[in-house]
Protein backbone atom coordinates (compact mmCIF):
# COMPACT_ATOMS: atom_id res chain seq x y z
CA UNK A 1 0.00 0.00 0.00
CA UNK A 2 2.64 2.57 0.65
CA UNK A 3 4.50 1.51 -2.22
CA UNK A 4 1.85 1.87 -4.68
CA UNK A 5 1.26 5.61 -2.78
CA UNK A 6 5.16 6.31 -3.46
CA UNK A 7 5.13 5.43 -6.62
CA UNK A 8 2.38 7.46 -7.82
CA UNK A 9 3.16 10.93 -5.93
CA UNK A 10 6.82 10.41 -7.16
CA UNK A 11 4.74 10.28 -11.02
CA UNK A 12 2.48 12.75 -10.12
CA UNK A 13 6.05 15.07 -9.29
CA UNK A 14 7.60 13.84 -12.51
CA UNK A 15 4.49 14.79 -14.72
CA UNK A 16 3.78 18.38 -12.88
CA UNK A 17 7.86 19.24 -13.01
CA UNK A 18 8.40 18.06 -16.73
CA UNK A 19 4.91 20.39 -17.57
CA UNK A 20 6.14 23.20 -16.11
CA UNK A 21 9.94 22.96 -16.93
CA UNK A 22 11.26 22.54 -20.52
CA UNK A 23 15.26 23.07 -19.16
CA UNK A 24 14.53 20.73 -16.34
CA UNK A 25 16.74 20.51 -13.22
CA UNK A 26 15.09 17.13 -12.55
CA UNK A 27 16.11 13.20 -13.16
CA UNK A 28 14.51 9.91 -12.32
CA UNK A 29 16.25 7.02 -11.88
CA UNK A 30 15.40 3.36 -11.20
CA UNK A 31 17.86 1.24 -10.14
CA UNK A 32 18.13 -2.83 -8.63
CA UNK A 33 19.35 -2.61 -5.28
CA UNK A 34 21.10 -5.20 -3.02
CA UNK A 35 22.68 -5.46 0.65
CA UNK A 36 26.11 -6.09 0.42
CA UNK A 37 27.48 -6.95 3.88
CA UNK A 38 26.99 -9.43 6.79
CA UNK A 39 24.06 -7.76 8.51
CA UNK A 40 20.38 -8.27 10.12
CA UNK A 41 19.46 -7.04 6.37
CA UNK A 42 22.44 -8.47 4.07
CA UNK A 43 21.90 -11.84 5.11
CA UNK A 44 17.99 -12.21 4.97
CA UNK A 45 16.86 -9.40 2.60
CA UNK A 46 16.95 -9.27 -1.77
CA UNK A 47 16.62 -6.01 -3.58
CA UNK A 48 13.46 -5.73 -5.68
CA UNK A 49 13.34 -1.93 -7.23
CA UNK A 50 14.53 1.49 -6.40
CA UNK A 51 13.13 4.27 -7.57
CA UNK A 52 14.68 7.76 -7.24
CA UNK A 53 14.06 11.64 -8.43
CA UNK A 54 17.13 13.77 -8.38
CA UNK A 55 16.35 17.64 -7.76
CA UNK A 56 19.41 20.12 -8.43
CA UNK A 57 18.68 23.89 -6.93
CA UNK A 58 22.15 25.59 -7.18
CA UNK A 59 25.04 24.97 -9.77
CA UNK A 60 28.35 26.20 -9.91
CA UNK A 61 31.59 25.31 -12.17
CA UNK A 62 32.22 22.91 -10.32
CA UNK A 63 29.46 21.33 -8.33
CA UNK A 64 26.42 20.75 -8.30
CA UNK A 65 23.83 20.62 -5.20
CA UNK A 66 20.71 19.39 -5.24
CA UNK A 67 18.11 17.11 -3.38
CA UNK A 68 17.16 13.29 -3.31
CA UNK A 69 14.19 11.21 -2.85
CA UNK A 70 14.39 7.18 -3.41
CA UNK A 71 12.02 4.46 -2.52
CA UNK A 72 13.46 1.09 -2.55
CA UNK A 73 11.82 -2.96 -1.53
CA UNK A 74 13.23 -5.56 -0.22
CA UNK A 75 11.93 -8.97 0.28
CA UNK A 76 12.65 -11.96 2.69
CA UNK A 77 10.96 -15.01 1.34
CA UNK A 78 9.29 -17.29 4.42
CA UNK A 79 11.33 -20.60 2.68
CA UNK A 80 13.89 -18.98 5.92
CA UNK A 81 13.69 -22.34 8.51
CA UNK A 82 14.90 -19.71 11.04
CA UNK A 83 11.99 -17.31 10.64
CA UNK A 84 9.38 -18.80 8.38
CA UNK A 85 7.24 -15.47 7.41
CA UNK A 86 7.37 -13.23 4.42
CA UNK A 87 8.71 -9.72 5.18
CA UNK A 88 8.50 -6.53 3.22
CA UNK A 89 11.31 -4.01 3.95
CA UNK A 90 10.49 -0.60 2.38
CA UNK A 91 12.58 1.98 2.40
CA UNK A 92 12.36 6.13 2.28
CA UNK A 93 15.43 7.79 1.35
CA UNK A 94 15.47 11.92 1.62
CA UNK A 95 19.11 13.13 1.08
CA UNK A 96 21.05 16.30 0.28
CA UNK A 97 23.60 15.70 -2.65
CA UNK A 98 27.07 17.37 -3.87
CA UNK A 99 27.44 16.34 -7.72
CA UNK A 100 31.43 17.11 -8.99
CA UNK A 101 32.47 18.52 -12.54
CA UNK A 102 35.18 17.17 -13.85
CA UNK A 103 36.38 18.97 -17.13
CA UNK A 104 38.90 15.82 -18.51
CA UNK A 105 35.99 13.65 -17.68
CA UNK A 106 33.28 15.12 -18.75
CA UNK A 107 30.69 12.01 -19.13
CA UNK A 108 31.07 11.19 -15.74
CA UNK A 109 29.50 12.31 -12.77
CA UNK A 110 30.79 11.67 -8.86
CA UNK A 111 28.33 12.74 -6.21
CA UNK A 112 28.20 12.03 -2.26
CA UNK A 113 25.25 12.61 -0.55
CA UNK A 114 23.56 12.69 3.71
CA UNK A 115 20.42 12.07 4.32
CA UNK A 116 18.32 9.84 6.23
CA UNK A 117 16.83 6.03 5.91
CA UNK A 118 13.27 5.46 7.35
CA UNK A 119 12.74 1.40 7.18
CA UNK A 120 9.59 0.02 7.47
CA UNK A 121 9.08 -3.78 8.05
CA UNK A 122 5.99 -5.60 7.50
CA UNK A 123 5.88 -9.78 8.06
CA UNK A 124 3.17 -11.77 7.77
CA UNK A 125 3.29 -15.05 8.81
CA UNK A 126 -0.06 -17.52 9.91
CA UNK A 127 -0.61 -19.03 12.76
CA UNK A 128 -2.20 -22.75 13.40
CA UNK A 129 -5.18 -21.99 12.14
CA UNK A 130 -4.44 -20.49 8.92
CA UNK A 131 -5.10 -16.48 10.07
CA UNK A 132 -3.17 -13.79 8.82
CA UNK A 133 -0.44 -11.55 11.33
CA UNK A 134 0.50 -8.70 10.10
CA UNK A 135 3.57 -7.31 12.60
CA UNK A 136 5.02 -4.05 11.85
CA UNK A 137 8.55 -2.58 12.86
CA UNK A 138 9.81 0.87 12.18
CA UNK A 139 13.46 1.54 11.92
CA UNK A 140 15.85 4.63 10.83
CA UNK A 141 19.52 6.05 10.79
CA UNK A 142 21.96 8.46 8.97
CA UNK A 143 22.32 7.69 5.58
CA UNK A 144 26.29 8.11 3.51
CA UNK A 145 25.62 7.88 -0.33
CA UNK A 146 28.35 7.75 -2.99
CA UNK A 147 27.43 7.26 -6.76
CA UNK A 148 28.82 8.00 -10.36
CA UNK A 149 27.00 8.28 -13.15
CA UNK A 150 27.85 7.75 -16.69
CA UNK A 151 25.77 10.09 -19.64
CA UNK A 152 25.01 7.09 -22.11
CA UNK A 153 23.35 10.25 -24.08
CA UNK A 154 22.06 13.35 -23.40
CA UNK A 155 19.39 12.13 -21.74
CA UNK A 156 20.16 8.86 -20.19
CA UNK A 157 22.67 7.93 -17.59
CA UNK A 158 24.10 4.57 -16.24
CA UNK A 159 24.60 4.98 -12.42
CA UNK A 160 26.28 2.66 -9.83
CA UNK A 161 25.77 3.49 -6.18
CA UNK A 162 26.26 2.89 -2.44
CA UNK A 163 24.68 3.75 0.63
CA UNK A 164 25.66 3.64 4.06
CA UNK A 165 23.20 3.15 6.66
CA UNK A 166 23.83 3.58 10.51
CA UNK A 167 21.03 2.91 12.92
CA UNK A 168 20.40 3.02 16.21
CA UNK A 169 19.13 -0.03 18.04
CA UNK A 170 16.08 -0.06 20.73
CA UNK A 171 14.52 -2.87 22.44
CA UNK A 172 17.52 -4.34 24.09
CA UNK A 173 19.30 -5.21 20.92
CA UNK A 174 23.12 -5.46 21.20
CA UNK A 175 24.77 -2.08 19.80
CA UNK A 176 26.89 -4.44 17.25
CA UNK A 177 27.60 -4.21 13.89
CA UNK A 178 25.32 -6.49 12.52
CA UNK A 179 22.26 -4.76 14.33
CA UNK A 180 23.62 -1.03 13.28
CA UNK A 181 25.23 -1.10 9.98
CA UNK A 182 23.82 -1.83 6.39
CA UNK A 183 25.40 -1.28 3.00
CA UNK A 184 23.32 -1.79 0.31
CA UNK A 185 24.73 -1.30 -3.73
CA UNK A 186 22.31 0.00 -6.66
CA UNK A 187 22.57 -0.45 -10.09
CA UNK A 188 20.46 1.17 -12.74
CA UNK A 189 19.39 3.65 -15.13
CA UNK A 190 18.32 7.46 -15.17
CA UNK A 191 16.16 9.53 -17.08
CA UNK A 192 17.02 13.60 -17.32
CA UNK A 193 13.64 15.30 -17.59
Amino acid sequence: MVFKQIITSFLIFVCISHTFSQDSKFNLDINYLTPIDDNFVGRNFKGVIDLGLKYRFASTEIINVGVSLNGGVLKKPKSDRLQPNDVTMIMIQPRVFSEFKISQLQKWHPSIGLGYTFMNFNARNFDGFNSQINNTEKLGGINFNLSLVLDVSEKIYAQIQYDFIKTKPDNGIPDIKYNTKINIAKIGLGWRL
